[in-house]
């Protein structure tokens, strides 16, 4: 099925009755990423799955995207769909949406499920400091010598060297709504989450790292975070049939 939002063609799925559940997936991700938490819920409650804009087969944004677009996204989706106070499940990118979107008071939810949950700026290591140090420099004497296709190649490999393999990968739309994103630090919005919220993370997470689901629990008044040990970044897909109990039991008061 598909929606109009902004004038952007929006697919989504849903099937099942009762209290809304929607579930939003994460960079570069579609709504399939999401089915199998959809499977276990469907038979208690009403549940979407969205490709989110830019994602899966919805439409791809004309421009680049801040936080508060997407938040604004989700806000306009349940608006279109007429959905109110929804049980809201987020993965990475989907939680910041969420993170945003309550945050700022212009959709109301239930109950909230951040999984692996993006929003934090992360903080770097010594490493990585170096490697942008590195492309800086390259960057600047590179740019001093003349454009042949040499030195186009060069450029190219310099910025490969850096950028992570979710930036690779993205269009160039995506690649400078990421650039946006990633320096835009929603901690501050994270208190006004006043629903119970329900927090997991793997601890072997490398792009959104356990330090920020702790975080994220201190933070978020009325929380509680569950960690995978040994686990990454899909830490609910590597743990499938212990997330889905749990979330179960977490709702099982909304049905």
């Amino acid at each position: 099925m598909q929606v109009k939002i902004n004038d952007w063609n929006i697919n989504y799925e849903v099937f099942g009755q009762g209290t809304p559940v929607i579930l939003l997936h994460g960079w570069l991700a579609t709504l399939e990423t999401m089915r199998p938490i959809a499977n276990s819920l469907q038979n208690n409650f009403k549940v979407y799955l969205v490709d989110v804009v830019g994602f899966g087969e919805s439409d791809m944004p004309e421009h680049p995207l801040k936080s508060d677009d997407f938040g604004d996204f989700l806000r306009d989706f349940m608006k279109a769909l007429e959905i109110e106070n929804p049980i809201l499940i987020g993965h990475s990118n989907g939680g910041r949406m969420i993170i945003n979107a309550v945050g700022r008071g212009i959709v109301s939810a239930r109950k909230v499920v951040l999984i692996d949950s993006a929003g934090l700026i992360p903080k770097r290591s010594l490493s990585y400091h170096l490697k942008v140090a590195f492309y800086k420099t390259g960057k600047f004497i590179l740019n001093l010598l003349p454009n042949t296709k040499r030195i186009k190649a060069f450029k190219e490999k310099l910025r490969n060297s850096v950028g992570s393999s979710d930036y690779k990968a993205s269009s160039n739309v995506l690649k400078e709504t990421m650039k946006i994103i990633l320096n835009e630090d929603l901690s501050h919005l994270l208190p006004n989450i006043k629903v119970p919220t329900l927090l997991f993370w793997g601890t072997l997470d490398t792009a959104t790292p356990i330090a920020d689901g702790r975080k994220m629990e201190k933070l978020i008044p009325d929380s509680g975070l569950i960690e995978y040990p040994g686990s990454t970044h899909f830490s609910y897909l590597e743990n499938i049939q212990h997330f889905n109990t749990v979330v179960n039991e977490f709702l099982k008061n909304d049905k």
